[in-house]
């Protein structure tokens, strides 16, 4: 179900002579459904409109679902309600990720790196997920290596768990081995992974607690709280916030709350976290140089 057509803005008459209201919800749905081709088994839930970016429109988000699948777009909304535009409006004076970098909440998160770095990743992502695992080594293996000291990178959980059925119990693990020693967290992150197709549901607990002896963990307390599933609410509270993301696939890495989805091979994403650093760094010269002051030295030979 892939409703948006990213980067393309399409403005149109919406309500024509049968407008009762700025936004007549029925008949936009309406619209919708005739406009994308959306069958009836899609249920639609229109939001009420909220200020936009621009002080002409208003925001509405759209959101679609199908069983277990969900998708949400935005739409701006002229305040007849007889215009809309699909796609994304920006201010040039604003983050453009500034949306996604205020649902991002990164205090209890796994991390390594620096702290205070100017280029910040969050990655949601599957411990079953063929995927993540090769971005997840790629990253390990490259990123502080190549950025010392300009890098801080979190780990979210996001398991599907409609199509990995191991996935959620090995994120519980995860945060268990992760309550009890912080550090051990990676050396777990790291062996599951690369340990990823030895693995099923039947197997997971018993190979996890094996894994666990050989890196001088708790064995006792990492089996309480695997078999209470004492760590289920903090995954469910990363899945939260990734469906509030609309995430749909893993994994989704944000680099300075810029969305990336899928497994990008490291020469990609290192040209694009350069590039952030570039950016970070000219604007912080340009911030300097809007108040310098220079003071004429009558002194100073010219040239």
């Amino acid at each position: 179900m892939r409703f948006l057509a990213i980067g393309v803005l399409c403005a149109f008459s919406v309500f024509g002579q049968t407008a009762k209201t700025a936004l007549d919800k029925g008949t936009f749905e309406a619209y919708l459904r005739h406009l994308l081709s959306i069958p009836k088994e899609v249920q639609i839930q229109i939001d009420d409109p909220k200020p936009g970016p621009l002080s002409d429109l208003k925001q509405v988000n759209v959101h679609f679902t199908l069983g277990q699948n969900s998708e949400e777009e935005t739409y701006f909304v002229s305040a007849d309600g007889k215009k809309i535009i699909r796609g994304y409006a920006y201010s040039v004076d604003k983050n453009p990720f500034q949306p996604e970098l205020d649902k991002l909440k990164t205090d209890t998160a796994p991390n390594f790196g620096t702290p205070g770095a100017p280029v910040t990743l969050v990655d949601f992502s599957d411990f079953e997920c063929p995927n993540c695992k090769e971005e997840a080594l790629a990253l390990r293996a490259n990123l502080e290596k190549t950025f010392p000291g300009k890098v801080r990178f979190y780990f979210k959980n996001y398991p599907l768990v409609s199509i990995h059925p191991w996935a959620k119990t090995a994120a519980i693990a995860g945060r268990c081995i992760f309550r009890q020693e912080p550090a051990a967290f990676w050396k777990f992150h790291d062996w599951i992974y690369e340990n990823q197709s030895d693995l099923n549901p039947e197997n997971l607990q018993s190979k996890v607690l094996e894994w666990a002896k050989s890196a001088n963990l708790d064995g006792i307390q990492l089996g309480q709280c695997l078999d209470t599933k004492a760590t289920e609410a903090e995954i469910d509270k990363d899945i939260a916030e990734g469906k509030s993301l609309t995430i749909t696939a893993t994994p989704t890495l944000f680099i300075n709350g810029r969305r990336l989805v899928g497994n990008y091979p490291w020469q990609n994403l290192e040209q694009i976290i350069r590039q952030e650093l570039d950016y970070q760094s000219a604007s912080a010269e340009a911030s300097d140089k809007c108040c310098e002051v220079t003071i004429p030295n009558p002194l100073k030979k010219k040239q």
